[in-house]
C-alpha cells in the first residue's frame, strides 16, 4: 500500500472529508490459489488503480450495503470504468467486479469513519485483466503432421498477487484513524 502511496490518499481523504473509507480486505486464502491475470506486467498508475479498487469513498457499516445503488464506486475510479456491484442475501453481503464474486467474511475494523471488511477473494477489475479471447476453433486435420507439437507455453512465470500490498492495510488504516477518536 506504501508503494502505491494510497496511504496518504487515504489519510488526505479522512481529514478532509466526513464520507470515510470503506477498505474489502482479501485474506490469507485469497492468495492462495493463482489470481486472473498477472500483477507483474501492470504498470505504476495500474497498480494503484487494483489497490484502490478495494477500497470504497465512503463509509459502510454492515446494514449500509443493503440500500446501496449499483455499481458502486471505488477509488480507482468511474463505476462504468470499475464497476463493483454489491448485494445483500440474508446475513451477506456478496461482491462482484465482474471476474470475481466473493462475500465478506469478517468485519476487522469499524467505527464511524472506517470500515474494513475481509473478503474471501481478491478483486480483479475487468477494466486491468480483461477475460481472455476466446481460443479460435482448432483447424481441420488434412493429414497427420510428422511433427511433434511445440510446448505453447512461452516460459514466463506467472506473478501472483503479493500479500504486501494487503496485509499491512488494516494495520496502518487503523494507525492513521487513531488520531480522529
Amino acid at each position: 500500500m506504501k508503494a502505491t502511496y494510497v496511504d496518504t490518499q487515504l489519510f488526505s481523504q479522512l481529514n478532509s472529508s466526513t464520507d470515510g473509507i470503506t477498505i474489502f480486505a482479501p485474506n490469507d486464502n485469497a492468495f492462495s490459489g493463482q489470481v486472473a491475470g498477472a500483477v507483474g506486467s501492470l504498470n505504476d498508475r495500474e497498480k494503484l488503480e487494483f489497490v484502490q479498487f478495494h477500497i470504497l469513498r465512503r463509509f459502510l457499516s454492515t446494514f449500509d450495503f443493503q440500500t446501496l445503488s449499483n455499481p458502486v464506486k471505488t477509488l480507482a475510479g468511474s463505476d462504468s470504468k470499475f464497476p463493483l456491484t454489491i448485494s445483500t442475501s440474508d446475513n451477506s453481503v456478496k461482491i462482484s467486479s465482474g471476474l470475481t464474486k466473493t462475500s465478506i467474511s469478517n468485519t476487522i475494523y469499524t467505527n464511524k469513519q472506517v470500515a474494513i471488511y475481509e473478503v474471501d477473494k481478491v478483486l480483479v477489475p475487468k477494466d486491468l485483466f480483461p477475460p481472455a479471447p476466446p481460443a479460435p476453433a482448432p483447424a481441420k486435420l488434412v493429414a497427420e503432421s510428422p511433427v511433434a507439437p511445440k510446448d505453447a507455453s512461452n516460459g514466463s512465470e506467472t506473478l501472483l498477487i503479493g500479500r504486501a500490498e494487503f496485509e499491512r492495510m488494516p494495520v496502518l488504516i487503523i494507525n492513521m484513524v487513531t488520531p480522529f477518536q
